[in-house]
């Protein structure tokens, strides 16, 4: 798994170490479309989740997601076009990454700073065996194998060195000070799962569609 962090410019000029920050006045923040783009819909339920998994209401969530998206000037349709646009073209004061990318940026030599907030999602990459495939190619043994392997000491060890946060809880431990610690951790599990997040807030006219019309309006 990984979780969501928040890049600056150097110095952090506009001070932005929450969430909430991402609302204020003159801040520029270069975000990609939940529609086209895998890491944006993981963003967007981080701002969301952010609201309303710490006490808020949706109306408040949807008056900061109106206000965030306020500060989005256009949305990306993934996130290696955000990417290009933050790191290459030096626009926005503000993008939102994985957590794994951004530390991996940095070891070669986008180094800029980021913070992890403390209130985050958990990006989890998930992994299934086919039955259909398998079945047909007789290969369900050596499948269901290779998929127990990836949740082993060794295998998340891997990970770790890809600066994803592991899930086996041998090697969650021996990396945890390798990681900002995170207070509250959701999942998308907690906002309802992923068909109820499909239709809540990216079917059409749904939630994301209404903060997009207001933060136009």
């Amino acid at each position: 798994r990984s979780v969501a962090a928040i890049v600056t410019r150097e110095g952090n000029p506009k001070a932005i170490n929450t969430w909430a920050d991402l609302a204020k006045d003159g801040v520029k923040v270069i975000a990609a479309n939940p529609k086209t783009s895998g890491i944006a819909i993981w963003e967007f339920l981080a701002f969301w989740g952010s609201v309303t998994l710490t006490g808020g209401d949706e109306a408040t969530a949807l008056d900061y997601l109106t206000k965030v998206y306020k500060n989005t000037p256009f949305l990306t349709k993934d996130a290696r076009e955000a990417s290009d646009l933050f790191f290459q073209k030096g626009q926005g004061d503000v993008l939102i990454n994985y957590e794994n990318e951004v530390i991996l940026a940095g070891k070669n030599g986008a180094k800029l700073p980021y913070v992890v907030p403390q209130v985050n999602i958990s990006i989890d990459n998930p992994v299934a065996i086919v039955d259909k495939n398998v079945d047909k190619h007789g290969t369900r043994e050596v499948a269901q194998a290779f998929v127990d392997f990836l949740y082993s000491t060794e295998a998340q060890r891997e990970f770790a060195k890809l600066q994803y946060r592991p899930v086996n809880p041998t090697v969650t431990q021996e990396v945890a000070s390798q990681y900002p610690p995170i207070k509250t951790l959701f999942t998308s599990q907690d906002l309802g799962g992923w068909d109820i997040i499909q239709n809540k807030f990216f079917g059409n006219g749904a939630i994301f569609d209404k903060v997009q019309a207001a933060s136009k309006a």
